[in-house]
């Protein structure tokens, strides 16, 4: 297990476009793509496309699917996304095919290398998620786990619908090195991941870090304004998201009265937990995209780490998420999240 951390202005396109070619170049066998929102230019753009025709060339089987909102406006977490066609189509057709993402998005990030190995994590393929956005790049290196994520492949490339994919049952395996991963995918497991991220949350005895661009899930919401409620000395908790993805919410909840109580909990977690708010720039046609993307929480000693915002509508799309044992792990993402959340000021009270 080996992670990347990105942040807003700490790296290059290229130099992620390089890692993300260097695992993709390594196949011989087969290439599993699902992938959100693919949008790259310049050198990078360049380095990734060089990288599948390459394995291509190798005679290696690569499949890739999309997400493909047909002209459905977005809001808050996921802005608009369109795919990149010039891209796409400089591949053969049998290798790719658009999911329709409406009303439930097809919002993975994941390679699946040889049966052997997987990439995932937060973030998108485009420039800005590269070099504007808080995000985790994962790399799993087990058959075991290569395995699930390819069924979960072969669900969305023979049906391509969101609404049915992601029953994998959720299972522990071993990394090596006592690491041991269980991932889940939504929407079919969804249910049990929110419980799973709840629970830890819930007894967690030393520390607990959240980072997600949205706090919108009920569970989640109603465990942390519980934590508030009974009081926590001992547990260091803290955490970030995008403040002005949160703003968008809070508008959206004032219209709707069934969601008055997820305002009222977020008051009161705000006022219990210290959280930071990044002041990204509100989505619009051209304008930089520098939200703060990362998706992962810490539990003293689990990691739950994919492309899940801790949100309602992510329950329904199609995500994944790696949750794993590691103290070491578990001590480098904590220590991620604590420098986004020094990055940004105290999120304003709700």
């Amino acid at each position: 297990m080996a992670a990347v951390f990105l942040t807003d202005g700490g790296q290059s396109a290229e130099s992620v476009a390089t890692l993300l070619a260097g695992f993709c170049s390594s196949a011989r066998v087969s290439l599993e793509i699902a992938i959100y929102d693919l949008k790259l230019d310049g050198p990078a753009r360049d380095i990734l496309l060089k990288s599948l025709l390459d394995a291509l060339a190798r005679g290696v089987r690569l499949r890739i699917v999309f997400n493909q909102d047909y002209g459905h406006e977005r809001v808050a977490p996921e802005p608009p996304q369109m795919s990149d066609w010039p891209f796409i189509k400089e591949l053969p057709k049998e290798t790719w095919f658009p999911v329709n993402g409406d009303p439930d998005l097809m919002h993975h990030k994941y390679v699946v290398c040889d049966s052997a190995s997987v990439w995932t994590g937060s973030s998108n393929w485009t420039n800005d998620s590269w070099t504007r956005e808080e995000n985790v790049i994962l790399r799993a290196d087990s058959p075991q786990v290569a395995a699930v994520y390819r069924a979960n492949f072969e669900n969305l490339w023979t049906w391509r619908q969101v609404q049915i994919s992601g029953r994998q049952r959720p299972e522990w395996f071993e990394l090596g090195a006592g690491i041991q991963a269980r991932p889940y995918f939504t929407p079919g497991r969804a249910e049990k991941l929110v419980h799973e991220l709840s629970q830890r949350i819930a007894t967690a005895r030393r520390r607990v870090r959240i980072c997600s661009p949205v706090l919108t899930s009920g569970p989640i919401l109603g465990t942390l304004a519980d934590t508030v409620q009974r009081g926590f000395e001992g547990i260091d908790i803290k955490g970030v998201f995008d403040a002005t993805q949160m703003a968008e919410v809070g508008r959206q909840w004032a219209q709707n009265p069934q969601a008055g109580w997820k305002q009222h909990a977020l008051s009161a977690i705000l006022k219990g937990i210290p959280f930071s708010g990044k002041a990204s720039t509100p989505w619009a046609a051209g304008t930089v995209h520098d939200f703060m993307h990362a998706k992962c929480v810490v539990a003293d000693d689990y990691v739950f780490c994919g492309s899940y915002n801790l949100s309602h509508s992510g329950e329904m799309n199609a995500e994944n998420v790696i949750e794993f044992q590691d103290a070491g792990l578990a001590d480098l993402f904590a220590g991620y999240v604590d420098r986004v959340i020094a990055r940004y000021p105290p999120a304003p009270l709700s």
